[in-house]
């Protein structure tokens, strides 16, 4: 298996670049449509979980814009299909925590796809 191939990364960094710019612009068209809609797609977020692609759409429906700031994202892909992407964050609005986000992503015919998804904060 070929892993961090430069096509692939620069594939998945594109999406996981436009992912987030959704995510803070709050664009829940966009996300909803970068989540892979199946019933088996998992988001654990902060204090949440979703299980299907319905449950994603509903949470994302419900939640208001934030500002954050990445730091250490690290993406890697693994053969032309998968990739994960993981990053840590920072939000003004939780001051002495870090914030980490691991995402999979997974090529399909309709493009790169969120097939799961972790959000968790920890102390800084």
């Amino acid at each position: 298996m070929l892993i961090n191939d430069p096509a692939v990364l620069a594939e998945v960094e594109a999406i996981f670049a436009a992912y987030e710019a959704a995510l803070l612009r709050n664009d829940n068209d966009t996300l909803a449509r970068m989540f892979l809609d199946r019933p088996d797609t998992v988001r654990y977020g902060l204090n949440d979980v979703q299980h299907g692609h319905a449950e994603v759409l509903a949470f994302r429906a419900s939640q208001a814009p934030f500002d954050r700031k990445l730091d250490r994202t690290v993406i890697t892909s693994y053969g032309r299909d998968c990739a994960t992407a993981q990053t840590q964050f920072i939000r003004d609005d939780a001051p002495g925590r870090i914030g980490r986000q691991t995402q999979v992503w997974v090529r399909t015919e309709a493009g790169w796809k969120v097939a799961a998804a972790h959000v968790s904060m920890m102390d800084a």
